[in-house]
């Protein structure tokens, strides 16, 4: 799958209040991904848009028709995926994944954090669950 065809799924719709920052999360899994359950997280601030939700479902079940080297590189993917439709202020995304490497490893797990440049509100991401 191509760059513009994974992208397409991604719907964005109007922030209804941009004065605000508040925050959204987003919590699904890539479906029929091999039996290894794929967990990813979006966490962002909107800036102008916001994420459809049904969009983002449709969004992962695209990226569970593609075969992940590991968590990094889906995690890479989802940010600057959503980095590029959506422009948040703030987004974070986390993929945790079965480790199929080795028994003695339960989950592999990768958080990945971008910003717009200057923003910055302590008060909110302060209270975020520390990672």
């Amino acid at each position: 799958m191509d760059l513009m065809e994974r992208r397409r799924h991604l719907k964005v719709g109007p922030n209804p209040d941009r004065k605000l920052d508040y925050l959204i999360t987003l919590e699904g899994h890539l479906p029929n991904s091999g039996g290894a359950r794929q967990a990813v997280q979006v966490r962002y601030v909107p800036d102008k848009n916001i994420l459809d939700v049904k969009s983002f479902g449709a969004y992962l079940e695209a990226l569970s028709t593609i075969v992940w080297p590991s968590p990094e590189e889906l995690a890479v993917t989802v940010i600057t995926d959503i980095n590029n439709e959506l422009i948040a202020r703030w987004v974070q995304v986390t993929v945790n994944a079965p480790d199929l490497q080795h028994h003695a490893i339960e989950t592999h797990g990768v958080v990945l954090e971008d910003r717009q440049p200057d923003w910055d509100n302590p008060m909110l991401l302060n209270r975020l669950e520390r990672i």
